[in-house]
């Protein structure tokens, strides 16, 4: 047909009468409706008359040319109702931009008209939650304070006005949390679809869509818009469709399995609503459990996010009921991953309902380890709570004792090692025995770092301490403190209580000597007539440091640390005895404990009460428990004192970790309060209760905090913050952060650093090292300081091979920390930043996740403690808490560590070990050489020449000379000239013939691809998808993530060698004597012994110092009063 240049002709059909002619009229225009649509839009309205007479026998026809015309008009909406309208005529798999919208908007109206009805129920159930009974006043637009409610000046260019602050009342439409158009567009779709009445014609598009990405194996597209859609129905649909597609195929594919894990990384990864989450989750589960072989690792994943301990226990039980070596080992495998990414609580519920599936055989457990008192005294108070726990859930599980008697020997020797994985211990074991093995810590660059810094300064005594602890986190090397009594004996007060701590940084995880090696540190009880002896700051950092060996353990050693806890009467101690408590007894949630630590907040003491405020937090962490938030808002509201007052907020904010929208009453309560420490508080519990999720209303609150508030306190943590929310998408941070790191306010900059540091840690992003490293030439010095940490996260276990920036980093770091002109604060940094860049022996990273996705919950939370370093310096400890182990430790059934090796596709050269760093000791003045004038060495050239000529006319005299009489001594003298003379003139040969030739040998060398590594060996995050396991013997039960891996034996009857754990080795006690001079003494002493104790000789050396009593400390005895002495003056009185 040739082209239309007017459609004033064919409109013109369309007002006749003749069916006919508006059939070939609307057949006609829609040929040509790309080219004459501006004409056909002015008569619209008959071509939608058409359509709405149901007689007319292509109503179908004229729909599809509206559709069209609208479309041209970029009226989307109408155009997809229309389009709706033309039923089959609407070819979708014609591709082209017409129909690639229309798809587009029938996509997006699917999923609000499905997620609607969601979001409304959401909202609903959160309204009925607990309510916080707090005394935050509210005001009539639902902000919690004046200053809450006002409106800034800075109004998003999207909206006309500022949405509310509250995180609860704001509506963020599905396109907001997608990334999708403006929030408008979906009521006019619905109300649109609803007046058509085109439901049913939507359904059928979307279903024709599902339809053909299934036809296409497409499955992960119809996945995300389920998803999206909140619609477990379509979700259900693909996975069962996919899983009868797997059978269906006689290749062998994974693509059931695999679109489960992909739905599992999402549903962690994408979706922010927690509600929904769960719903999802439980919709795998069930899943799941209808597959013959299902995927025990994923069922875990679940049931850990779920909190659902009872169906933990039951998977582990069935498992082991099977008894064949696999499903062993797939148990095993799995306690260790609870172990990885649960809380205490979780797993205390866990080992209860384990334990009871075996017959009461603690009575000759117990007597076993009598021999040990420690031991003992463990299994004492474990039994205690086991037997508390048991009495009362008598009446829930009868049918649980029954089934007792059912398992056989082994299966009961296998649950009994079950309850010891999912109680750590072999996992702290097997960290530690790694660290030990492996330790590279760089010793000369912590010994130029304590020559540079003067130690009678407590902030440069702290840097060192610091340093020293990350350096050797977890190793047990304590020999620096071995080796530097005189260092150590200037630490006075509270850089004695933050070295004291430091042995806990370095010891954790050595659960079997623990307690031995604190044991000169820790409070002695009173004896009849003698007061406990030994300084209160080394009592209260050992308190502390116990709590840190035990981190996330519970067990007796809370028992302990609670006992001196209420028993202590020095401040000193009470502070220290509460961070021991909280860190070792996190998230347990325990009331008497909580009971214990509120009785010491409500005396008041300011030096005392930051720590505990912060030790209620930690032991509620992730409760969200009304009564604990309600009394500690009530005593913040109370107190007179800030460092109170933050100790508490911080608290609350930690008891909200995890809790995402049930928190955000709290946090719009907190950041409406007029005290800046309690907005303080909000922002943190912003960063806990949403940290790992990315969620956009949060990043929103936080950057408008950040410009708005008048605290710089608060306006540098609400930028810090954004590192927690967004560290699973640190690639985006940067770009974030690029103009606040540019902040005329330095306080907005030094947040900006940090939160580079956060979310970027480990990672080595090229982006954020390009951000940090301008920054170290900041003019405020704790920008400086800022960027120096920062910097030390992000290239954490970092070579030149995987970024060249590193060597030059490290050594400005060290040209700073020798640099006189270079303020305290930066150096105090700087010292922090090579601890943390070598961390745990360089064996070490820092990570806010598990290996398998999870939150890592320790890790986080010492993240958020650390910076607390601002105000309290020995709360940079808790960074140990971030620190993971980077290896791949292999265990059999028998959970021993056999000998084997496996296979690393990559250069030897690009995960290995960075060198260590040539520190170069101060040399001494050179003398300067004698100048030599140009004649001069003219002479001595021609002399030389004429020599040798000499030299050689006498070699042609052929006759037999008389002997000389000259001395041996000028022989001697001539021989060793001549020697050198050759000797030079030799060596300068060699080499000019060597030089060019070394050149290409060089050159040739090339690293061969692939090597061995040996079990329990050093493995970075990035290289383990690299890794394969050819051993014939040795097989692991899952896909290596690092960390302790399961290997099945296949041939378990034949010799094996295995790995001996050694790094747990007696201890050698250093008695503490009664007086300065005899603690001296002792610790001298211990320094001539041999190194009987193992690695604990820089312990026992330490205590000795550390354990005195400074001499200006308050509460201390008086020196001795000297005899009396006679008194003779120099002056005549007159």
């Amino acid at each position: 047909m040739v082209g239309l240049v007017s459609a004033d002709g064919l409109v013109g059909f369309l007002s006749e009468p003749d069916p006919e002619l508006k059939i070939f009229a609307l057949k006609a225009l829609d040929a040509q409706v790309d080219l004459l649509w501006t004409e056909i839009a002015d008569s619209i309205d008959r071509i939608e008359a058409l359509y709405e007479d149901e007689s007319f026998p292509e109503r179908e026809l004229a729909a599809l040319l509206a559709s069209k015309v609208y479309y041209h008009l970029q009226e989307y909406n109408e155009s997809m109702v229309f389009a709706l309208g033309a039923g089959k005529l609407l070819n979708l798999d014609h591709g082209g931009e017409f129909e690639e919208t229309i798809i587009s908007k029938c996509i997006d109206t699917f999923i609000s008209i499905s997620a609607s009805p969601k979001t409304q129920n959401a909202a609903q159930t959160a309204n009925k939650a607990p309510r916080l009974n707090t005394s935050f006043p509210l005001t009539t637009n639902g902000a919690t304070s004046t200053s809450a409610g006002l409106t800034s000046p800075i109004t998003p260019f999207s909206q006309s006005a500022l949405p509310s602050k509250s995180l609860l009342s704001r509506q963020d439409s599905i396109s907001l949390e997608t990334g999708g158009e403006d929030t408008g567009a979906y009521p006019s779709e619905l109300t649109l679809v609803v007046q058509r009445g085109v439901q049913k014609q939507l359904q059928a598009v979307i279903e024709r869509l599902f339809e053909q990405c299934f036809r296409e194996k497409r499955y992960r597209q119809v996945v995300g818009i389920a998803v999206e859609a909140k619609n477990l129905d379509v979700l259900r649909a693909a996975i069962l469709r996919a899983s009868e597609d797997e059978k269906k195929t006689e290749e062998s594919s994974r693509s059931g399995e695999e679109l489960m894990e992909y739905v599992l990384d999402i549903c962690m990864s994408v979706v922010q609503e927690r509600a929904f989450r769960n719903e999802i989750l439980k919709l795998i589960l069930e899943l799941l459990n209808g597959i013959p072989s299902p995927d025990y690792f994923s069922i875990a994943k679940c049931v850990v996010y779920l909190n659902e301990h009872s169906m933990a226990s039951e998977i582990l039980r069935q498992l082991v009921e099977k008894g064949d070596p696999r499903s062993l080992s797939v148990a095993y495998q799995i306690s260790f991953d609870l172990y990885d990414n649960s809380t205490q609580e979780f797993l205390r519920k866990v080992r209860q309902e384990i334990s009871q599936l075996i017959p009461a055989s603690n009575e000759s457990e117990s007597q076993d380890t009598e021999d040990d008192g420690s031991a003992a005294k463990e299994t004492d108070s474990l039994l205690q709570n086991q037997e508390g726990t048991v009495n009362s859930s008598n009446s829930r599980r009868l049918g649980s004792r029954e089934e007792k008697h059912k398992l056989s020997e082994d299966a009961q020797a296998a649950l009994k090692s079950i309850g010891d994985i999912i109680d750590g211990v072999n996992s702290i074991q097997l960290n530690l025995e790694f660290l030990y093995r492996n330790n590279k810590a760089d010793i000369a660059v912590l010994n130029k770092i304590k020559d540079s810094l003067e130690a009678r300064n407590s902030i440069f005594h702290n840097a060192v301490t610091l340093c020293n602890a990350f350096m050797h986190a977890g190793t047990t090397h304590d020999k620096f403190f071995r080796d530097n009594l005189e260092w150590l004996g200037k630490a006075v007060n509270w850089s004695k209580f933050t070295a004291t701590a430091a042995l806990g940084v370095i010891h954790r995880g050595n659960l079997t000597q623990g307690q031995k090696l604190l044991a000169p540190y820790l409070p002695k009880d009173n004896i009849a007539g003698v007061g406990s002896s030994g300084s209160v700051y080394s009592q209260g950092g050992s308190l502390y440091a116990f709590g840190l060996i035990y981190a996330n353990h519970e067990g007796w050693a809370v028992d302990l640390i609670r006992e001196h806890f209420t028993k202590a009467t020095e401040e000193v101690v009470q502070h220290g005895g509460a961070l021991g408590l909280g860190v070792a007894g996190m998230a347990t949630g325990d009331e008497g404990i909580y009971n214990d630590l509120k009785a010491v907040l409500e005396t008041d003491s300011a030096l005392n009460g930051e720590a505990v405020g912060l030790a209620m937090g930690l032991v509620m962490l992730g409760t969200g428990n009304m009564k604990a938030l309600e009394d500690m808002i009530r005593y913040a509201h109370d107190t007179q004192h800030e460092k109170i007052i933050r100790g508490v907020a911080l608290g609350m904010a930690l008891i909200m970790y995890g809790r995402q929208e049930a928190a955000d009453e709290l946090i719009n309560g907190l950041l409406g309060d007029p005290d800046p420490t309690l907005r303080y508080g909000g922002i943190m519990a912003i960063a806990l209760a949403y940290c790992g999720t990315g969620s956009n209303k949060a990043v929103r609150r936080l950057l408008h905090v950040a410009v708005s508030d008048v605290s710089d306190d608060v306006r540098r943590v609400a930028v810090l913050s954004l590192g927690f929310i967004l560290f699973r998408k640190h690639q985006s941070v940067p770009r974030m952060v690029e103009l606040l790191s540019e902040s005329y306010n330095p306080h907005v900059r030094y947040g900006a650093t940090m939160a580079l540091g956060i979310s970027c840690a480990g990672t080595g992003l090229d982006e954020a090292v390009d951000l940090l490293e301008p920054m170290l030439k900041d003019p405020t010095d704790f920008v400086r300081q800022g960027a120096l940490i920062a910097l030390a996260m992000v290239l954490v276990q970092q070579n030149e091979t995987m970024n060249p920036k590193v060597g030059i980093i490290r050594k400005t770091m060290q040209k700073m920390i020798t640099d006189r002109h270079e303020d305290a604060m930066a150096k105090f940094g700087c010292a922090l930043a090579l601890g943390i860049i070598d961390a745990g022996g360089r064996n070490c990273t820092i990570s806010l996740q598990t290996q398998t996705g999870n939150l890592n919950m320790p890790g986080i939370i010492g993240m958020a403690v650390f910076i607390q370093y601002w105000y309290w310096f020995p709360l940079s400890h808790f960074l140990s808490l971030s620190f993971t182990p980077t290896a791949v430790i292999g265990v059999d059934q028998r959970l021993e560590v056999p000998i084997f090796k496996f296979h690393s596709n990559t250069r030897p050269s690009l995960f290995d070990y960075p060198p260590e760093q040539q520190v170069k000791a101060d040399e001494a003045p050179e003398k300067v050489k004698t100048a030599v004038l140009s004649t001069t060495a003219q002479a001595i050239r021609r002399a030389q020449r004429r020599e040798k000529q000499q030299r050689r006319e006498s070699m042609d005299i052929d006759q037999t000379p008389a002997t000389p009489k000259v001395s041996t001594q000028h022989l001697d003298n001539m021989d060793v000239d001549e020697t050198e003379v050759k000797t030079e003139e030799e060596g300068n040969d060699r080499v000019k013939e060597e030089t060019p030739t070394e050149a290409p040998k060089r050159k040739a060398e090339k690293e061969k691809v692939g090597y061995e590594l040996e079990n329990m060996s050093r493995v970075l995050p990035a290289q383990l998808k690299f890794l394969t396991f050819p051993d014939p013997r040795y097989e692991p039960v899952k896909r290596p993530t690092g960390g302790v891996v399961v290997v099945l034996d296949k041939t378990p009857s034949e010799p094996r060698e295995i790995i001996e754990l050694r790094a747990s080795r007696e201890t050698k006690l250093a008695a503490a004597g009664e007086t300065i001079q005899d603690r001296i003494n002792a610790a001298m002493s211990a320094l001539e012994q041999p190194a009987v104790a193992g690695t604990f000789g820089g312990a026992a050396a330490a205590a000795g110092v550390l354990t005195a009593v400074d001499e200006d400390e308050e509460g201390a005895e008086e020196a001795p009063v000297p005899n009396e002495f006679d008194y003779y003056s120099d002056t005549v009185e007159d």
